[in-house]
């Protein structure tokens, strides 16, 4: 890409998967506050946050492609973001064990101020039965502390999913072929508006 790629973001699951697709990018985390308005479905939340997040960062560094990404995971129509202690951690994984769920990326790339690619990737998640032990050893490690849903798929908590049906990378923070389309479409539009 001709311009500064910023990944607008501090998760390091997001920059590996960045740098694996081969990207060159800097990182420069947003000060956007998580919080879900009363209306909002999953899909509407996770890409409201992404343009917040690539725009906030943006308003500092107009010069550059900014690129922001929200995670959430549903489950009986609960929109489930990180959880906010280790009870929390552990409600959430006793409602996801043994079920079905819905993990929902949005993807933002913001390149001009108004100008912006937003999209949402769905992956579904099934998770076997976990004992109560296995929660409270789960949560005791520490791994589901910043991971929307409280667990990490590319962690311990990979032997507990049997299948997935969609976007694995997804599962762990950033679809990285929804995020290539939406950067090359950037990347278009930034080269047909370039003076000539």
């Amino acid at each position: 890409m001709n311009a500064n790629l910023i990944l607008a973001s501090a998760s390091p699951r997001r920059r590996e998967l960045l740098t694996q697709a081969g990207y060159s990018f800097l990182v420069e985390a947003s000060s956007v506050v998580e919080l879900r308005r009363p209306e909002e479905d999953a899909i509407r939340f996770a890409t409201r946050l992404a343009r917040e997040k690539a725009q906030d960062v943006f308003a500092r560094r107009s010069s550059s492609i900014v690129l922001g990404a929200d995670t959430v995971v549903v489950c009986d129509g609960e929109v489930m973001g990180k959880p906010v202690d280790a009870a929390d951690a552990a409600r959430m994984l006793r409602l996801l064990s043994g079920r079905t769920h819905q993990v929902v990326t949005g993807v933002a790339v913001v390149w001009g101020e108004g100008a912006a690619e937003v999209a949402a990737e769905v992956t579904q998640v099934t998770m076997r039965a976990l004992a109560p032990q296995e929660i409270e050893e789960y949560v005791a490690s520490g791994e589901p502390t910043d991971k929307a849903g409280a667990y990490a798929i590319q962690g311990y908590a990979a032997r507990w999913i049997p299948r997935i049906s969609g976007c694995y990378f997804n599962v762990v923070g950033l679809p990285l072929a929804l995020v290539a389309s939406l950067l090359e479409a950037a990347e278009q539009r930034l080269q047909a508006s370039a003076p000539m």
